[in-house]
């Protein structure tokens, strides 16, 4: 029962922070990129065209949302239904947000400086995707066309959103007839690009301690109760004392850092400590560690298990 609360609670999260998440994109497309009739990429971009085609506002929801249920139909077939209930969300909500904020800004809110506009529209609007991501969320668009590439072929799925995007910005041209607003479509791709990886990235980002203290057993247990941490022991020796010390490792994310060298100290202010930057942590309580299967390595594993079963059935 506490199991399937501490889901729920997890899982309503999730939701509620894709929503603040997709309200912030919301703020910073229309209050800023939209004004200064830049087109970005994404199905985004495309309702943008749309809007410029029309002049109407609400073109722009209705038309994301009419691709990414026509693309999430085609995913739906070729990605599988999870990838299509996890998107659908998100995608419904950003077409509301996109429909109902951009007649509330009709000017941008800095007036008389495009660059700086398209600068802020695409911090707040990567920050705001990056909150997404984090959260098991999406908002479809150019995210359906790249699953869906990336199933039946080789290319990477950050390569085809790339492609994408660029064609979307470029084709921008045809109806401005202004090279300085493709420019800020570009940038606003890449500020956007950089801020996404910053926020998922940090909130990914681990530490590594080692720890050498004659209080090393008070140590590794207030690290599990107070932290939530486990901790490694392992035998070394001190050379110049030629003593023998226990050293403890220690893996967390750097925003736990802080509670780790709060327990060192309080516990052993003597403490030799050292803390290293860790890319990539995985297994339990850090990140999934997701892998396409290699079918020829795994059964060269099963055959080399083989061998080494039947040489310790000789022996």
């Amino acid at each position: 029962m506490v199991l399937l609360g501490k889901k729920l609670w997890m899982s309503a999260r999730d939701y509620v922070m894709i929503v603040v998440g997709i309200l912030i994109y919301g703020i910073g497309f229309s209050a800023f990129i939209l004004p200064e009739k830049v087109v970005i990429g994404g199905v985004t971009g495309l309702g943008t065209i749309a809007y410029l085609l029309t002049g109407k506002t609400y073109m722009i929801g209705i038309t994301q949302y009419a691709i990414n249920l026509a693309l999430l139909a085609v995913a739906y077939f070729v990605v599988g239904k999870q990838f299509v209930v996890k998107t659908i969300f998100g995608a419904t909500v950003i077409a509301i947000v996109v429909t109902i904020l951009p007649p509330l800004f009709p000017e941008p809110l800095v007036p008389g400086q495009p660059f700086m506009n398209v600068c802020l529209g695409g911090i707040m609007s990567g920050i705001a995707l990056g909150l997404v991501f984090i959260h098991n969320g999406s908002t479809g668009g150019t995210d359906i066309v790249a699953a869906i590439v990336a199933k039946r072929t080789n290319v990477s799925i950050g390569r085809t959103m790339l492609f994408v995007d660029f064609a979307i910005i470029s084709s921008s041209y045809f109806l401005t007839h202004d090279i300085a607003k493709v420019l800020y479509g570009f940038v606003v791709l890449i500020i956007i690009s950089y801020m996404v990886d910053m926020i998922i990235n940090t909130n990914r980002q681990a530490v590594q301690f080692l720890i050498v203290s004659n209080k090393w057993e008070r140590i590794a247990t207030a690290v599990n109760h107070h932290a939530r941490r486990g901790v490694t022991v392992m035998d070394g020796m001190g050379w110049y004392t030629k003593h023998s010390v226990k050293i403890l490792l220690i893996v967390c994310r750097k925003i736990e850092s802080v509670t780790i060298f709060r327990i060192v100290k309080s516990i052993d202010p003597t403490a030799f400590i050292t803390q290293a930057n860790v890319n990539g942590v995985y297994g339990q309580g850090f990140d999934e560690l997701k892998y396409k299967q290699d079918l020829k390595l795994q059964e060269e594993l099963e055959h080399d298990e083989e061998l080494a079963a039947e040489e310790v059935g000789h022996s």
